[in-house]
């Protein structure tokens, strides 16, 4: 069976064998054994491994209540959420760290911990497919779920009002896999939470929601019956990490890039992608290399900028694909920004010339994001901000707490008292988003293409 171990860092374990607890006080058992076993899926809401390791919403949380405990993490995978109700269920697991759901149902046989986050079941179809505008109309499509979900409860729930609903169940198929058969058009049409819609119309941007399916609810940890103690204990670290900013700040690293889903501008990059970004992309590669930059994340921006077009201009005479002012590209030695390398070279020192600015009290993404946001606003600004931050009480350090403050950059009553005064605040934040989002969408899509030509590749060894 498939673990991960985290031990005074991210460490990949292997194959394993799950260490079952007894049914006596399993916070106890946890505690003298020194290792917490949750179980969570491989989905881009839960747990994954992403560039420089492992990551996850789900991932983060229960490693920071693992150190909170003092053990080690051992992270189980399953693919269903029957598997993973059966683990816990049978007391193999501690805790299902999985995004589900708290539903009266599910409450009758295991214990939850606090809400963390709240999401709206959503019908998904395919642009151009399927349309029902209601529970009634429904009953017309072709309708899968994942068994064993919340959705499944909610349909169950909706039969009795509407006895034509009618859907399909499959164990073996998570959300992120109906999401994508629809997608294919092999499917008319699923149900899925909003977070997982979010990302995944990034990857798909052809899936389209087509209504709320009931009110939002609540997810939580859930956990055996036999765990009232280990409950107690997720409580009070819920309320530390919600005190102290980092339950938010986790939230913004894994969703403060999601904005209201823009299909036209998704379906662009997608085609910029294939047709584009193979010409520039050994240019971003090698920027990357020199300046200690993720290249994807300079093919972001650069997107952001121009739409990777080397000959782009603004209004204000910034222009190249990495839109440097003339200014910037005489302090870098630029002879011309049309030449989309020396832009693009530009660029990249500038984003680092930013980031080395920064205090050393910024680290990791944060120091990323504020990077970003002082080569849109400039240094300044943000300068101004780290002080209002400081002056509401806020963690300037942070950027989930930063981007909450230079909007006010904008209001009179803030930036009178500001070095350097009135700043369309708004606009870094929003720049900011733009390139995660980018970013994601880009990284996903080549992930996806080297899947693809492996596989042809295997085919045609085959033949």
């Amino acid at each position: 069976m498939k673990y991960i171990s985290i031990k005074r860092g991210i460490t990949l374990l292997g194959l394993g064998l799950l260490v079952s607890c007894s049914s006596g006080d399993r916070l106890n058992s946890i505690l003298q054994k020194k290792i917490l076993t949750v179980v969570t899926r491989n989905a881009p809401t839960t747990w994954y491994e992403g560039r420089d390791g492992n990551a996850g919403f789900e991932y983060e949380l229960a490693k920071s209540f693992a150190a909170y405990l003092h053990v080690e993490l051992k992270l189980v995978t399953k693919d269903s959420v029957s598997e993973i109700l059966e683990m816990i269920q049978q007391g193999k697991a501690d805790i299902a760290a999985a995004g589900l759901t708290r539903t009266a149902e599910r409450e009758n046989g295991f214990l939850f911990g606090p809400a963390y986050q709240e999401v709206t079941q959503q019908v998904v179809c395919r642009r151009g497919g399927a349309h029902p505008k209601n529970v009634k109309e429904l009953a017309d499509v072709e309708l899968m779920v994942s068994a064993d979900s919340s959705y499944v409860e909610r349909l169950q729930s909706l039969k009795r009002r509407y006895p034509d609903l009618h859907w399909r169940e499959d164990a073996n198929l998570n959300t992120e896999t109906l999401l994508e058969q629809v997608w294919k058009k092999e499917l008319e049409c699923t149900i899925a939470d909003s977070n997982i819609v979010a990302i995944n119309q990034r990857y798909f941007p052809e899936l389209s929601v087509r209504f709320n399916l009931g009110k939002p609810q609540s997810l939580a940890w859930m956990l055996p019956v036999d765990a009232g103690s280990l409950r107690e204990k997720v409580k009070d670290w819920y309320r530390l990490i919600n005190n102290n900013g980092k339950l938010a700040a986790l939230k913004e690293k894994y969703y403060g890039y999601i904005e209201v889903f823009d299909y036209v501008d998704t379906r662009a990059l997608t085609r910029r992608i294939k047709r584009l970004l193979p010409t520039f992309q050994p240019m971003f590669e090698e920027a990357g290399t020199r300046y200690g930059i993720d290249w994807t994340l300079l093919a972001a921006q650069s997107y952001q900028e121009s739409h990777w077009n080397p000959r782009a201009k603004s209004p204000t005479g910034v222009r190249g694909i990495m839109m440097l002012t003339l200014t910037t590209a005489k302090e870098l030695g630029i002879k011309s920004r049309l030449n989309a390398k020396e832009n693009i070279m530009g660029g990249a020192e500038y984003l680092l010339q930013m980031q080395k600015r920064l205090p050393q009290s910024i680290t990791k993404h944060d120091r990323q994001w504020m990077a970003l946001a002082a080569y849109n606003v400039g240094f300044g600004h943000i300068r101004d901000a780290f002080v209002l931050t400081k002056r509401l009480k806020k963690n300037p350090n942070l950027w989930t707490d930063v981007s909450t403050v230079l909007p006010l950059l904008g209001q009179r009553k803030y930036y009178k008292t500001l070095k350097h005064g009135y700043a369309r605040g708004w606009e870094p934040v929003r720049y900011v988003k733009r390139i995660r989002d980018y970013q994601n969408i880009i990284v996903n899509n080549l992930e996806r293409r080297e899947v693809a030509e492996k596989e042809q590749i295997k085919k045609a060894g085959e033949k």
